[in-house]
């Protein structure tokens, strides 16, 4: 029985263009670049993993992933959008000014790994950067299964920082 109760096909722009809404009312459009990766098509996976994770949106971050997506985030484990959602926005009440750089690793197939950086600092004006590992594991549609991260936080000097771009909106 499938899972799809509307799919359209279409153009746009000159590009082919396939919607699916799951029984649920949740769309599940293809999310390009699609596995198997290319160390080209990783690159740009990972790039957009950064550039939605520096918005501090939880509601955009979280469309990236599957409606079961599962995490483990240090000592936390998440199933789902809606616990991702949560996880992230109190992740960022207590992370504040956060900026983030991601780069690749290794990938293959599906499955994509990255190393990165974070700085941010706590109600108290600590500053900190972040170093961790991320395994992630993608579907067929090009959403994130599996999302796997270890990290260590090193308490730093505001002029110790390295990473002061400005903060897209």
């Amino acid at each position: 029985m499938s899972k799809c109760t509307r799919t359209r096909f279409g153009t746009q722009n000159g590009i082919a263009k396939l919607e699916l809404r799951l029984k649920d009312g949740t769309d599940m459009n293809p999310r390009p670049p699609l596995p198997p990766f290319t160390e080209e098509t990783a690159r740009q996976k990972v790039q957009a993993a950064e550039d939605a994770w520096n918005t501090r949106d939880p509601e955009r971050v979280a469309l990236a992933y599957t409606q079961d997506t599962e995490w483990r985030n240090r000592t936390e484990f998440l199933h789902g959008r809606v616990a991702v959602i949560e996880f992230l926005r109190r992740k960022w009440n207590r992370e504040l000014d956060y900026r983030l750089k991601k780069t690749l690793w290794a990938f293959t197939g599906s499955r994509i790994a990255v190393r990165f950086e974070y700085e941010f600092h706590d109600d108290s004006g600590q500053w900190y950067r972040a170093y961790g590992n991320e395994n992630w594991e993608f579907d067929e549609l090009g959403y994130m299964k599996f999302r796997f991260a270890s990290i260590n936080d090193l308490p730093i000097k505001e002029s110790e920082r390295k990473l002061r771009w400005e903060r897209k909106t």
